[in-house]
Formats: C-alpha cells, sequence, structure tokens
C-alpha cells in the first residue's frame, strides 16, 4: 500500500509537471491551420522573436502593419529600411519556409497617423507590394490602396484571411482639444476609414465567402475605442457598418485582427443578430512595447494588457469550429490565451 502511494504520488506529479510545459509554449500541432502575426517592428532594432513564431509552425505569417519606422516621404529611404528587415537573419529564415502576408500601418506608410493625404502613398504602395514580393504583374500593382483577400483551402474545412488598407482612404480625424486625448470621434456620418471602393469590395468579399473562418485583418483597433489614439472609433459609423456587414453577410467565424498600440489584448463583443462574440485580438509590438503602460479603459477587454514584445498565434479546429488565440513572447512564453467556438 505505501509503495502504491508514493507511485500515484509521483503519478500526480508528473501529470501536474507535464500540464505546465503544455501551456507554457505554443502548441502547434494541435492545429488543424496556424496563423502567426504581430506589428511594430524596428529593422534596425533586435528581433528577438522570429525564432519563436518558427517554433510555433504557423502556416502563414501576418503582418499586422509598422512593418518598419520610416515616417518618410523619402522613396529610397523607405526601400532601404524594407530591405534591412528582409536582412534579419531570422525574418530571412521565416521567409523561406512560411507564406508572408499583411498589410501597412502608418510609419510604413509613411507619415505618422496619416492618411488620404499623404502626398507618397503611390510609390509606397509599390514599395509595400516589392517587400510583399508580390508579382509585377498583380492587379495589386495598377490599383489604388492595398487590400486584399487570401483563401486556405485545406482538407478539414477553409479560412479566408480578409487584409483591409486602413491608410490609403481614411479622412481627416478630430484632434481632441478638451482632455488630454489624441483625438476624439468624428461626428457621426462624418469621414471614412476605407473609402467607397474598399467599402463595396469589402461587403462583395464578406458575402461571397464560404470559408469556415474569416479573418479581417485591420493594422488599427476595431472594438477597443474609448483610449483617445488611433482606432475605428473615431468613426464609429463605420463600427457600425462593419458589424452590420459581418451581420447580414452571414460570413462564419468573423475575427479581427489589430496592431499599433504596442501593447496586446483580447477584446470581445456581442453584436445584435450575430450568433457568436466578436473578437479583436491586438498583437503588438515585435520589438519595443508601451513599457509605461499603466492602464487605460476598454469596455470590451477580456483578460489582462500585455505590454511586454510579444506575437499572436490562433490555432483553428475544424472539427470543434474552435479558435486558441494565445499571445507569445520569447522563448514561447505564454502571456495570455483565450479560446472561442463558432
Amino acid at each position: 500500500m505505501e509503495k502504491l502511494s508514493i507511485y500515484l504520488i509521483l503519478m500526480l506529479l508528473f501529470v501536474g509537471c507535464k500540464s505546465i510545459a503544455v501551456n507554457s509554449v505554443p502548441r502547434p500541432n494541435e492545429s488543424d491551420f496556424t496563423i502567426a502575426f504581430g506589428s511594430c517592428n524596428k529593422s534596425n532594432a533586435k528581433n528577438p522573436l522570429w525564432d519563436d513564431i518558427l517554433a510555433a509552425q504557423p502556416d502563414v505569417w501576418i503582418w499586422g502593419g509598422d512593418i518598419v519606422y520610416a515616417d518618410t516621404d523619402n522613396r529610397e529611404k523607405l526601400r532601404e529600411m524594407y530591405m534591412e528587415q528582409d536582412s534579419v537573419e531570422g525574418y530571412a529564415l521565416l521567409k523561406t519556409k512560411v507564406p508572408v502576408i499583411g498589410t501597412w500601418d502608418d510609419h510604413d506608410y509613411g507619415l505618422n497617423d496619416g492618411g488620404v493625404e499623404f502626398k507618397g502613398k503611390k510609390w509606397s504602395q509599390q514599395e509595400f507590394l516589392d517587400f510583399m514580393d508580390v508579382p509585377a504583374e498583380s492587379p495589386r500593382r495598377t490599383g489604388e490602396g492595398i487590400y486584399t483577400a487570401h483563401d486556405y483551402i485545406l482538407p478539414k474545412g477553409n479560412i479566408k484571411v480578409i487584409v483591409l488598407d486602413t491608410r490609403y482612404f481614411r479622412t481627416a480625424l478630430t484632434p481632441d482639444r478638451e482632455t488630454s486625448k489624441r483625438n476624439k470621434p468624428n461626428e457621426y456620418g462624418e469621414g471614412t476609414l476605407l473609402g467607397p471602393e474598399q467599402w463595396e469590395w469589402l461587403e462583395r468579399t464578406l458575402k461571397s465567402s464560404t470559408a469556415d473562418f474569416n479573418i479581417i485583418v485591420s493594422s488599427i483597433q476595431f472594438l477597443s475605442n474609448e483610449h483617445g489614439f488611433e482606432c475605428w472609433g473615431n468613426f464609429p459609423h463605420e463600427v457600425d457598418k462593419l458589424k452590420s456587414l459581418i451581420v447580414s453577410s452571414e460570413a462564419k467565424g468573423v475575427v479581427l485582427l489589430s496592431g499599433d498600440r504596442h501593447i496586446s489584448e483580447f477584446s470581445r463583443t456581442m453584436v445584435d443578430g450575430l450568433s457568436y462574440p466578436l473578437i479583436d485580438f491586438t498583437s503588438s509590438g515585435l520589438t519595443h512595447v508601451y513599457s509605461s503602460y499603466s492602464g487605460e479603459p476598454n469596455p470590451y477587454r477580456v483578460g489582462e494588457v500585455v505590454a511586454k514584445k510579444s506575437f499572436g498565434i490562433l490555432n483553428f479546429d475544424f472539427n470543434l469550429k474552435k479558435v486558441l488565440f494565445k499571445m507569445v513572447g520569447d522563448q514561447g512564453e505564454l502571456y495570455g490565451e483565450l479560446e472561442q467556438t463558432y
């Protein structure tokens, strides 16, 4: 009996240790399809996470914006910074093993908090597409803006990744001159984030989608709207418009991915007419973060804000119609996790 008791104790300790180990790593092999994504990356800073991203065995890497920090109207400078990023050892290795897609934000677009007014946007688009290895004959080379969609057809199901452009067409923001916040929401109905043509394309894309999961990539946050920085909430009518479109399109498993903020967090809300909660997963940043973060309101937040260098992972389970969202840092440290069935 004494030997049996010792054996049971050892078994419990072993199982307990095993559980802790499993929960501290990305667990890539449990996924039918894995997306890794991130934002806010300086090409001339230490890039510590590419080995961890590769260890997660993603099926695709998605840039969420601010790939480099150019903030320039000099085309050659922007090109040089993209080339510098391409030469980062870990990223160069990732590109040989994993497809790379994504969007831009203001710093790689060329103008801090910039939008439609940026005079270099046409050549900046071409430099971005060069960095993304988009073929010269692609229709994306002659259209305006960098929005696009990617389909992943798998034995168990399909995933559509819809990449938005929140820069090229975005009209003016409203400065907040009454508080310490940078911006306040525009008057309802005033201005646009995506512009008419991109909205029409997005409506067609969502309504025609037969994918099991539809992942919308937005460089700026969709749900968190009270911090005063850039977000969809500065255009409240467009927030309502996208929610209505998601419902009317009957698209399955819609998820939003965002960056920009130098913090990572999960936001979630119920939308009338939608059978599942809408999640906005913010992952930021890859090389630098809001280290002095001391709190800000977000009525949709789930869990804690992470102000550490990290990237996001989405593990898909087609049989269970489930997504496991993870915030992962250096050496595979797990900072946050959220699970949702669709």
